[in-house]
């Protein structure tokens, strides 16, 4: 399934003349000349979205193993140009420059590309201050703020929670970053200099143009965010993209909607999909960094467990149940059907938040701070031994520039593995243990890890949520798009100068879903027609520790709340599979299958953002169940806003496997299985979203819009939905309330 990297060169120009046709229909979609639906009437793609076999559009074309038309990159290998495999360091992730905020004196931009220029304060409601609009996006005049406007929209709680930090953020094309900032010394990052980065995938390929990578401030590495609770941060970020939506470099959109995943705060600041912005604009989130229960819920703060780290090395004690702390979340582009292409394009980037009990600091011992691998020098948040690895699998054409084929909508899978966005990197560790923060970043490819030598791992936590205790493998669960595993690997079992390698066990031949997850012993063998599968992250062993290593793995980290008291409001269903239906037809907020969820027993509906799916009621709890329709595929599901505990797999309490007793908020669901979960909704309100991460299946498409509209009171009507243009953002009402929404 995959093009072999010996294939003919005449097999190559056919698929490089393929990747170049693929390139001309992308550019005329990104200009709206055509649409998905013109590419079905006129034969040229199928129903399920897969373009046909026809010459000049498939690689395989006449080619006499072209079985089918099933070709996870549809594109020509990706060109190495000489490099090796564990020949570049790792760089860990740059962390984003932190301002504390002084209301009246503006938000001073804190990027060091762009310095010394004040911006205006952020407000609870929508700036709307004009500014003019370029030709190519209707002229006039628009808002400098992309967030819809009004009390709708306003920032919830902006008192209570009043920003004390300033995170100032650009999208634009690559380019060098001269100002990395990995938060460790060089000896700590496998001794980079952190003088120049170059925004390449190796330093022997080309450097990626301003057109095929958009990243956070342009540059690489992918950003670190680094927060703590209640210290309310105010993230500006700023559309610096192309004007002109047909300069994507062959794929991706220039508007944007970012989505702190899992964040509990209000929808306003969610990253809503149909709430983005365009170039020129900025829109400013609010992260308020709140234990859930924040209102309702430990109200005398007596409880150090739920508490902040201060400077001086002890605990801020705050409102809020402790047990739901959370660790590691990440933050990526939302974009209504583009969300693939833009976190594809590096739209991507992590978020560490520390807590009482998670400080990042191994040295303190109060009876609360669990002494997790991380360092000392630092009252909270020390990075040296708490790592962020972002894996994702990429591709390039034939220049070395980052390419994709849109038109798979099984889900796109690259055959070149990259850590950090480079490829195959190694890692210098010391003898001690290490925490890695792990993040599947991919758009439809499933990874399965062990350590080369087969030897433990220790698995603390499972999407950023700390688990009730620590759970021994030797090889981790399948992870699915952007599930997150935080484990601990104790490197003092082995000498200075060994090396051990992170292992790919999971096979892909197409994005539908895993082929299989083969044993440690094949997956080394290099037998694998899958490019992703086998070693991928080299730890080079260099030294001991300098000072001894004070980190542990206690038997308890954090136990789950206990909802067993509390009602259940209601019971819903959602089933998710192919052949949706539309039953709207609004071009903005509506769109094309196949992918569609039912809604407790309603029909397969094609993702609609201005529709209504389920309206849960604020204060209450509900059991939620996720059912896969189908035997062909493989679905994480991502409920945004609230993290849920599952009851059951299949049906069973049994089923769930230790690594899934915590909190999580992507379900993995497994070809024709179940997954049960039980919620709380409580603190804000607004609407969310609820959808598959395969981000192939979201955007094309798998995805739902469900809200907390009553605050407590009588729902008395669904919130309208934004309209965004770069003249400014209109409401509507809702395009259709399913009837079992409001039950």
């Amino acid at each position: 399934m995959y093009l072999p990297r010996d294939v003919s060169k005449a097999r190559l120009r056919e698929a490089e003349i393929a990747r170049r046709n693929f390139a001309e229909l992308t550019r005329a979609l990104a200009k709206g000349e055509v649409t998905r639906r013109d590419f079905i009437k006129w034969g040229l793609a199928t129903s399920g979205g897969l373009l046909v076999p026809v010459h000049g559009l498939s690689p395989f074309t006449s080619s006499a193993y072209a079985d089918e038309f099933n070709i996870p990159t549809g594109l020509p290998p990706s060109p190495l140009f000489g490099v090796q495999a564990f020949t570049q360091p790792m760089p860990r992730f740059d962390v984003l420059p932190r301002k504390a905020y002084t209301p009246g004196k503006g938000v001073m931009n804190p990027i060091p590309a762009y310095p010394g220029v004040p911006g205006p304060d952020p407000t609870e409601q929508a700036n709307t201050e004009l500014q003019p609009v370029p030709a190519v996006l209707g002229s006039g005049y628009g808002p400098v703020e992309g967030r819809p406007p009004g009390p709708i929209w306003a920032h919830q709680q902006w008192q209570d929670f009043f920003p004390k930090v300033v995170v100032e953020v650009t999208q634009e094309g690559a380019k060098t970053n001269n100002y990395y900032d990995p938060g460790v010394p060089s000896s700590l990052n496998s001794g980079i200099d952190p003088a120049v980065i170059k925004p390449r995938f190796h330093p022997g390929l080309p450097d990626q143009g301003s057109l095929a990578l958009w990243t956070f401030n342009g540059t690489l590495p992918p950003k670190l965010l680094i927060g703590r609770y209640h210290e309310s941060i105010l993230f500006r970020h700023h559309n610096r993209l192309p004007d002109d939506p047909a300069q994507n470099g062959g794929f991706g959109l220039h508007t944007l909607s970012t989505h702190e995943h899992n964040g509990h705060h209000g929808a306003e600041n969610d990253g809503f999909t149909g709430a983005f912005f365009f170039p020129g604009q900025f829109y400013d989130y609010h992260y308020p960094i709140c234990h859930g229960g924040y209102f309702s819920i430990n109200q005398g703060e007596n409880d150090p467990r739920c508490g902040s780290p201060n400077d001086a090395g002890g605990i801020d004690n705050l409102a809020g149940d402790y047990r739901e702390t959370m660790s590691t979340h990440w933050f990526h582009d939302h974009m209504f059907s583009f969300t693939a292409q833009n976190v594809y394009k590096g739209n991507a980037g992590m978020f560490n938040l520390y807590s009482s009990l998670d400080r990042g600091n191994e040295e303190i011992e109060d009876g609360v701070n669990l002494r997790l691998p991380s360092g000392r020098d630092k009252s909270y948040g020390n990075l040296d031994y708490d790592v962020n690895l972002m894996l994702a699998d990429k591709a390039w054409d034939g220049d070395g520039q980052l390419a994709m084929d849109i038109f798979d909508f099984d889900g796109f899978l690259g055959d070149v593995m990259t850590v950090n966005l480079v490829y195959k990197p190694y890692f210098e560790v010391e003898r001690r243990k290490y925490r890695f923060r792990i993040l599947n970043a991919a758009v439809a490819r499933f990874f399965k890890l062990s350590l080369s030598d087969a030897s433990p791992m220790i698995i603390i936590a499972n999407d950023g949520n700390l688990l009730p205790s620590p759970v021994v493998v030797t090889a981790l669960d399948v992870m699915g798009i952007a599930e997150r595993f935080d484990i601990v690997i104790d490197f003092s079992r082995y000498k200075i100068g060994n090396r051990v390698w992170l292992v790919n066990l999971t096979e892909h031949e197409n994005g539908r879903r895993p082929k299989e997850d083969l044993s440690l012993r094949d997956a080394l063998s290099g037998k694998s027609d899958d490019p992703c599968v086998g070693r991928f992250l080299e730890f080079r062993i260099v030294r001991d520790p300098a000072t001894p290593d004070l980190s542990r793995v206690p038997a308890v980290l954090c136990p789950n709340p206990d909802l067993s008291k509390i009602p259940v409001a209601a019971k819903r269903t959602f089933e998710f599979g192919r052949g949706a239906n539309q039953n709207t037809s609004d071009p903005i907020t509506s769109f094309f299958g196949p992918w569609g969820i039912k809604t407790s027993g309603g029909d397969m509906l094609a993702a609609d953002f201005g529709r209504v799916s389920a309206a849960p009621r604020f204060g209450t709890r509900e059991i939620w169940t996720l059912k896969n329709g189908g035997g062909g595929w493989d679905h994480p599901i991502h409920i945004h806003f609230e993290e849920g505990q599952i009851l059951a797999r299949d049906g069973k309490l049994s089923n769930v496997p230790a690594w899934e007793r915590g909190r999580k908020d992507v379900y993995r669901l497994h070809p024709g299985g179940s997954v049960t979960i039980t919620m709380q909704f409580r603190d804000f309100g607004g609407m969310f979203m609820e959808h598959c991460h395969n981000t192939t299946h979201e955007d094309n498409a798998m995805l739902l819009r469900w809200e907390i509209d009553d605050l407590g009171g009588a729902f008395l009507r669904p919130l309208p939905t934004p309209i965004p243009t770069p003249q400014g953002v209109t409401f509507v009402d809702p395009s259709d309330i399913l009837p079992t929404a409001l039950r």
